[in-house]
């Protein structure tokens, strides 16, 4: 018997390829330049796929030194010289594949490749997926997160992992928990409301009368968040970014403003943390000229990318390079409308706004690395001894590694001022029997001057004598709002 089979052009498979545009091209090259590696990108143009783009290379924590985009005529063409979180050129296979893959993929399927997990230390966020996600703005003041955290032991939740940002007196804070006693996701509709009802009381608390109007109106708002399969820590950061936007933390508050600035140090670094932002229009073009001057850090680039997106700004060309620890970036921007900023309020709004998302990463005070044995109530414990100590978190990235809670906290005192030395004894002293203290200086991601608290302990066990009968009545009274919690 004879077989039929149908016909199949040859060049069927061909046909996306010649109707859409070739797929996305990635060329990673370590040859072209001493110093960095080279990643060119070419791809059909998408709203926002300079941010996918830049997200998939921020994920690995890699340095981007320049890099020049066009994305006219429904192109999009890229050049980013990068090296990695150890000043190299990027030699790992794993992380030449990744990159190919990922930039791949961006423009077919959004959020297609998931976190890897051959490097625990950036790919570790698989397990998100499977907690709940409660996400927070509202208006800060000193102690908030620490309440927070009270907030959530004693509605008998474990933080799995949180991340909160503090800035111009707004605070974004997301945080992934489960129930104390079974470890698993809280589903339960009625629990959840119970959750946001009594978070959402806390933030509200905030209100004091040396606020503003535009700071009493400041949204407060607690809800469950969306974070899907992959979640890795750019989402996340880039959720924080969205929530501090929506907060307005680009309003300088008035106490602020009052506050006497800091005496400028005789090396100029006062002078290089400066931030400069200016706006011109391009008329022959339709463009707006966004130019930004500023010092120089990672993920900087991520974090003004993330603005303009948010923003609903398209960039169509852009020319980022660093030099000297100053970073220098362009962008030729026009809105999703395809109007170049018109009103001299619509420019200062987004000068603002960059000022914002540039600052509000950057945290100058103290840093306090700690790692412990992970139990329930632990974060709500640290972070009470920091507050009764006069201490305020201004950052925060609390994170669970098997069995070990990694917590790093950036802290000022309850005026915004640097923590005196006399405050990090008390504390000290505090925590001495629960908490084996070593103190060394360290300079990631804040001033040079900041001095870092790296810490370690075996499981606490609080000794009776520990604090005095002042600390245990003030702790009770600082708590005892939280008792009032409703019953299912």
């Amino acid at each position: 018997m004879m077989v039929c089979w149908p016909y199949f052009d040859p060049e069927f498979d061909n046909l996306p390829e010649k109707i859409y545009g070739p797929p996305c091209r990635v060329c990673i090259d370590n040859d072209s330049m001493e110093e960095c590696t080279v990643i060119k990108v070419d791809s059909v143009n998408k709203q926002g796929i300079l941010l996918e783009v830049v997200q998939v290379l921020t994920n690995i924590n890699l340095t981007i030194l320049k890099s020049y985009i066009s994305s006219d005529a429904g192109w999009f063409m890229d050049v980013f010289h990068v090296k990695d979180e150890h000043g190299d050129k990027i030699r790992d296979q794993n992380v030449i594949n990744y990159i190919q893959q990922a930039i791949g993929t961006v423009r077919e399927i959004e959020n297609t490749v998931k976190a890897m997990t051959y490097r625990n230390d950036v790919f570790n966020s698989d397990q998100l997926s499977e907690h709940t996600a409660i996400e927070m703005k509202g208006t800060d003041r000193p102690g908030l997160f620490s309440e927070i955290s009270a907030a959530l032991a004693d509605l008998h939740c474990n933080i799995v992992e949180a991340h909160a940002w503090s800035h111009n007196a707004r605070l974004a804070c997301v945080a992934y928990i489960s129930d104390q006693s079974t470890d698993t996701p809280i589903d339960d509709p009625h629990r959840l409301a119970t959750i946001e009802g009594h978070l959402t009381t806390v933030l509200r608390a905030t209100t004091t009368p040396t606020q503003s109007e535009s700071e009493i109106a400041s949204p407060q708002e607690v809800k469950t968040a969306e974070f899907g399969e992959g979640t890795n820590m750019t989402d996340v950061e880039r959720r924080l970014h969205q929530l501090m936007l929506s907060a307005g933390d680009f309003h300088r508050p008035e106490f602020v403003a009052m506050t006497p600035p800091p005496s400028p140090r005789s090396d100029g670094d006062e002078e290089g943390r400066k931030t400069v932002v200016s706006i011109e229009n391009c008329h022959e073009k339709w463009y707006s000229i966004v130019s930004i001057e500023c010092k120089d850090r990672p993920r900087l680039m991520f974090d003004t990318v993330c603005t303009f997106t948010d923003m609903q700004y398209v960039i169509f060309h852009a020319s980022i390079s660093s030099r000297d620890g100053r970073s220098l970036q362009e962008y030729f921007i026009r809105h999703v409308d395809g109007n170049a900023l018109s009103s001299e309020s619509e420019k200062e709004k987004v000068i603002k706004c960059l000022e914002a998302a540039i600052e509000r990463r950057v945290c100058e005070g103290v840093r306090l690395e700690l790692s412990a044995e992970n139990r329930v109530g632990l974060l709500s414990d640290i972070t009470r001894v920091l507050r009764e100590n006069g201490l305020s978190v201004v950052r925060a990235d609390v994170k669970t590694q098997g069995e070990k809670a990694v917590n790093a906290f950036y802290l000022k005192d309850i005026l915004g001022n640097e923590v005196d030395t006399n405050v990090v004894e008390l504390v000290k002293k505090e925590m001495d029997d629960v908490i084996d203290f070593e103190v060394k200086n360290d300079g990631g991601g804040g001033s040079s001057s900041q001095q870092g608290w790296c810490l370690s302990s075996s499981p606490p066990q609080r000794s009776p004598g520990l604090f005095s009968l002042g600390d245990v009545l003030k702790s009770q009274i600082q708590r005892f709002s939280h008792n009032f919690i409703p019953t299912n």
